[in-house]
């Protein structure tokens, strides 16, 4: 039997895993990082690795990306220097949805790129 903390690496691993398809179907340049449970998404086509180089990504269609996500019914962090979290409150369906909803807002990015 798996305790909490493999069933939290599992679920942020299959959320990472599909919002990093979703972006690369949509061929949206974006940089995933994530400690555990923790996640950000930068739209950049380059490594962000402090402050600076956060700066540098693309910040409007970060917020496109918050208000698509949000008409889809995913609520999440409201800015890019914000770390999104996955808790036991999350169940595979949630995860399911969150992957879902990213795959029609990147492929709505994509198409502006």
């Amino acid at each position: 039997k798996k305790n909490i903390y493999e069933k939290l690496e599992l679920t942020m691993q299959q959320l990472e895993e599909g919002l990093k398809d979703a972006s690369r179907k949509a061929g949206v340049k974006t940089r995933f990082y994530r400690a555990g449970t923790m996640f950000c998404t930068y739209f950049s086509d380059k490594e962000v690795t402090d402050y600076n180089s956060a700066k540098l990504s693309d910040t409007a269609k970060f917020a496109r990306f918050f208000s698509s996500m949000l008409s889809q019914g995913v609520n999440l962090a409201p800015s890019q220097f914000e770390a999104l979290f996955v808790s036991s409150a999350h169940k595979e369906e949630h995860i399911e949805r969150t992957i879902e909803a990213a795959g029609k807002v990147m492929r709505k990015l994509g198409r502006k790129e």
